[in-house]
């Protein structure tokens, strides 16, 4: 079992930044892959970043080149720097954790609003 929790959403205006935070406890060592979802409302949920154990990574289009991902395995850790912002970028945001079998650890998730 996982459990993940995210922290640091919030309510910005159009062009500032956030960044999101998601803290991951129990057989942590057996997490490959994790990921930051987003999900707004009447939309399904869509794949916002996603790194590897390595650290390779991969970006949804709309937020490449504003949003970055990264983790730390020392610190069971997860992180989405968001710059940039747009309304458009308005969701609950999620983090999940896939062991080998798909994502199957979700966090609550974090809501962000973007002003215009």
């Amino acid at each position: 079992q996982v459990q993940l929790v995210e922290s640091g959403g919030g309510l910005v205006q159009a062009g500032e930044s956030l960044r999101l935070s998601c803290a991951a406890s129990g057989r942590t060592f057996s997490i490959y892959y994790m990921g930051w979802f987003r999900q707004a409302p009447g939309k399904q949920r869509e794949l916002v970043a996603g790194i590897t154990s390595g650290g390779s990574t991969n970006y949804g289009d709309s937020v490449k080149g504003r949003f970055t991902i990264s983790r730390d395995n020392a610190k069971n850790s997860l992180y989405l720097q968001m710059n940039s912002l747009k309304p458009e970028d308005t969701a609950t945001y999620y983090c999940a954790a896939d062991l080998g079998g798909g994502y199957n650890y979700w966090g609550q998730g974090t809501q962000v609003t973007v002003s215009s």
